[in-house]
């Protein structure tokens, strides 16, 4: 892999051939059978939740995001490392209500939930994270038709923003959660309308690699939701404060200085415990946890070479990886780390265009990009990939078939 690219240090590499979950990447695509396939390494996910639990204070709660990857053996393997689930649909709640994680530990968010959504997390007894006052009297009705007192809390749309983050979800105007301001009066509702007050879900902003941006958001969110429980009928038992935390995917960027940010909360958790004494403190992070875990595996089908550009034409592309693919988000497009897995180095190197097999120019998984020289038959792996892979992409795109997902 070219030396400007993301360095990649959790997977090993023996006789040039890539190691996932203590097998060779040709020995896995034998025993997947085919390709594309996704591949998540338990391993590391393993190791991902202990370094969080080193660095972060003990009084942390850790949630797992499940829309990052809603693979149910990768949910499974969390739901056992995890304090709690945080799902955002009646689907990945049924995921989430089928490991050993106690109900009340799941938490529902996202707007314009159904009432047959908000039916089942009712009776299943999960924490609706009410959108808006709307969603609050739906839950309201339902709990007393279905004679239920709804586990709640109140997403807020903050009054703050998370600087530097990728994709902002607070602050300003949002479809997402209640505004600062509102909530006192939401909250005066809250007793009258017979509903089991849980606490706040603040949620900024997500894919964040600057720890300052963070721990300013950390600050912010804890004062905020301090502010917030002298309105509350109720103590507060659950403060989430959201997640953030990023991962590098492109030339230049550093992995995020975890321990800065577990020093700050170190520093701020005391205080906040003495004024919210029986409130969880909850980070809820998804991308953070598995996205460095996953690779996604195609197959080189064809070398073409046009007026002089080498083309590396796989059976895989953006139907199954629409994040690498640059079309899920980015306003520039940027490489993901890629490379030909069989072969990391190589005796000879060649700069390539990886595409796929769609009929649109937009079927790009590396761009120009120095590699391996690879033949027909040869592996080509994408890194970073455990997070918004598979079930972010279109696979009913040109209906190729959808790919296997594995976890070693």
């Amino acid at each position: 892999m070219s030396p400007k690219h993301v360095a990649l240090t959790q997977f090993s590499v023996r006789n040039d051939c890539l190691q996932i979950g203590n097998l060779s990447l040709t020995r896995l695509a034998q025993r997947v059978g085919t390709t594309p396939f996704y591949a998540y390494d338990r391993k590391i996910i393993t190791e991902r939740i202990r370094m969080l639990r080193r660095h972060l204070p003990n009084d942390i709660h850790l949630h797992y995001a499940m829309k990052a990857n809603p693979m149910v053996a990768v949910v499974q393997h969390l739901a056992k490392l995890v304090d709690g689930i945080d799902v955002a649909s009646v689907g990945e709640m049924g995921v989430a209500l089928d490991t050993a994680m106690p109900p009340e530990k799941i938490s529902f968010a996202g707007p314009a939930k159904t009432k047959d959504e908000l039916s089942c997390a009712i009776a299943a007894g999960i924490v609706l994270n009410m959108e808006s006052e709307q969603e609050m009297e739906y839950i309201a009705r339902l709990g007393e038709s279905l004679s239920i007192r709804p586990k709640v809390a109140i997403r807020v749309n903050p009054d703050f923003e998370l600087k530097s983050a990728g994709m902002k979800m607070g602050g300003g105007s949002q479809q997402f959660g209640i505004d600062a301001e509102c909530v006192p009066v939401i909250l005066a509702r809250v007793d009258a309308l017979k509903l089991d007050f849980e606490g706040f879900h603040i949620f900024s902003g997500s894919q964040n690699l600057s720890a300052a941006a963070i721990q300013e958001a950390h600050n912010k969110a804890l004062l905020l939701g301090i502010r917030l429980a002298d309105y509350a009928p109720q103590p507060v038992r659950r403060l989430n404060i959201g997640g953030g935390f990023g991962i590098p995917y492109f030339p230049g960027e550093q992995a995020l200085d975890l321990a800065s940010i577990g020093k700050n909360l170190h520093r701020l958790l005391p205080a906040v415990k003495q004024q919210l004494p029986e409130s969880r403190i909850v980070i809820e992070l998804g991308r953070y946890i598995v996205a460095e875990a996953g690779i996604y595996v195609c197959r080189v089908m064809e070398r073409k070479i046009s007026r002089g550009r080498v083309f590396l034409i796989t059976n895989g592309g953006l139907h199954h990886h629409l994040a690498a693919s640059g079309n899920f988000g980015q306003i520039i497009r940027k490489n993901f780390p890629v490379a030909v897995g069989n072969k990391i180095q190589g005796f000879e190197r060649e700069v390539v265009s990886v595409v796929g097999p769609l009929c649109t120019p937009l079927d790009l998984l590396a761009d120009r990009m120095e590699m391996a020289k690879a033949e027909v038959g040869d592996l080509i792996v994408v890194f970073q990939s455990g997070a918004y892979g598979l079930s972010a992409s279109p696979t009913a795109f040109l209906s190729h078939p959808v790919p296997k997902e594995v976890l070693v």
